[in-house]
């Protein structure tokens, strides 16, 4: 006789409620940084392309930063790894709001304080994005992932108009916000780390897939042995080969960087153009909270579509969806055209999200996931920085329609070679995950 196992209560699950803060305090923070570091740049330097420059050189940082942070999410606690990226993150938000408040902000001080926030959080938030998979099971996974989605979308809401409020303030006033937001990201993961070691949870990956020792460190046997010096660049290629090996999630990583590319660069491209328009930051930030809007409500029907259809199809619908908004967006320059053509274009984006990364959560062994989360993030998102280059000199050399065309075209690709990736096709729904894994596994 079988019994049927309840599912597991996500909302009841206070680790993950702490961990939910904690990610979102940062989240928030950095949010508000996105949102400001460009309309700073433009309000100094008056100069798309030196914005662009800004912007593309901290996504370089944080790209080349993240792959160091994978190999120490692996050799680490992930959950105190959280709490030292949340201490740093305070002292570069204080640093950046006394800058502000004594008015020594200039191309070189924002190019800076860009780069080292950005380094902050590729050193320390694949831990956090890892630390989940020893905090919620498999098969809550996916309903973990929309969750998150939820949150994101909302912070994009409030992120928007609150930056847009505080910067019509100062910049000061974002460096204090921000400030705030890593104190309380500290201050949870202080108390999730203590939780966890309490009950005994291992959050570091080498440690929970590593079999017993056969030989006690400190015996006789072992006198005299210097125990192996772990090797960087072995544990990085071990996570970029694991994850090339992987049909159902290496061959899915080139589609995610054309896309990533083309979208994220469209939407630079119209913040830029809307800046040099004269519209003020408080409109261009409500016009982001808009779309966050639609991304709330797009992460709120996650859940309910994660369950019934798998996540090959709701990616190729995703990518389709936003392909055909960035087409659209070349044509409209009215600020309320442009917030509803891109709230359609991304109602489907947390659906994709939450199958893709929750179903990568439930493939990847634990031992591995820094480091395969990390080369993951750089392969999605390695042509990123090329965004606010694309965006601030298309501008300047092509106007407006033509630089988003050309990210449009991106995006048409991406959605081209999805359609002919069967591995991407063939990934099915939520409760199917782990058992359709098991079948890619390396023997």
């Amino acid at each position: 006789m079988t019994t049927a196992t309840a599912p597991h209560r996500l909302w009841r699950n206070t680790r993950y409620l702490t961990w939910l803060v904690s990610d979102t305090s940062k989240g928030l923070a950095a949010a508000l940084f996105a949102f400001a570091i460009p309309l700073l740049a433009l309000i100094i330097t008056n100069d798309p392309a030196q914005a662009g420059i800004i912007a593309g050189a901290g996504l370089v940082a944080r790209l080349l930063t993240t792959l160091v942070g994978g190999i120490l999410a692996d050799r680490h606690r992930r959950v105190v790894l959280m709490l030292i990226g949340s201490l740093i993150g305070i002292v570069l938000a204080a640093a950046f709001t006394v800058l502000a408040g004594v008015d020594a902000l200039t191309f070189g001080t924002l190019l800076v304080i860009d780069v080292l926030l950005a380094a902050r959080s590729g050193l320390f938030d694949v831990a956090g994005e890892s630390a989940i998979k020893e905090i919620v099971p498999d098969d809550a996974m996916g309903r973990a992932q929309a969750a998150n989605q939820g949150r994101d979308a909302a912070l994009q809401l409030a992120g928007g108009p609150l930056g847009g409020l505080l910067l019509g303030v100062g910049g000061w006033l974002v460096g204090v916000v921000m400030t705030l937001c890593h104190l309380l990201a500290a201050v949870t993961a202080w108390m999730l780390a203590r939780t966890m070691h309490r009950d005994g949870i291992v959050d570091t990956g080498a440690d929970a897939d590593a079999p017993p020792a056969q030989v006690p460190e400190h015996s006789d046997e072992t006198k005299g042995r210097t125990a192996p010096r772990p090797n960087a660049w072995a544990e990085l290629r071990e996570g970029f080969r694991w994850l090339f090996s992987r049909p159902d999630l290496g061959g899915v990583l080139a589609i995610i960087t054309i896309i990533n590319l083309g979208f994220n660069a469209a939407i630079t491209t119209t913040i830029y153009a809307l800046q040099q328009a004269g519209y003020s930051a408080l409109l261009i930030g409500t016009l982001s909270a808009i779309t966050g809007g639609f991304m709330l409500v797009g992460a709120i029907v996650a859940p309910f579509l994660v369950p019934r259809i798998g996540a090959g199809i709701l990616t190729i619908c995703s990518l389709s969806v936003v392909a055909i908004g960035a087409v659209v967006l070349s044509t409209v320059t009215e600020p309320w055209a442009i917030v509803a053509v891109l709230g359609v274009a991304v109602l489907l984006i947390p659906a994709l999200n939450a199958g893709m990364m929750g179903y990568f959560m439930v493939a990847t062994p634990t031992r591995l996931l820094g480091r395969a989360n990390s080369a993951a993030g750089v392969l999605g998102m390695g042509a990123m920085p090329l965004g606010p280059l694309i965006a601030g000199f298309g501008l300047t050399w092509i106007g407006r329609q033509n630089t988003i065309l050309v990210c449009a075209a991106l995006c048409v690709v991406a959605v081209a070679l999805a359609l002919g990736n069967r591995a991407l096709r063939g990934l099915p729904v939520e409760s199917r995950w782990a058992e359709h894994a098991k079948q890619y596994e390396v023997r």
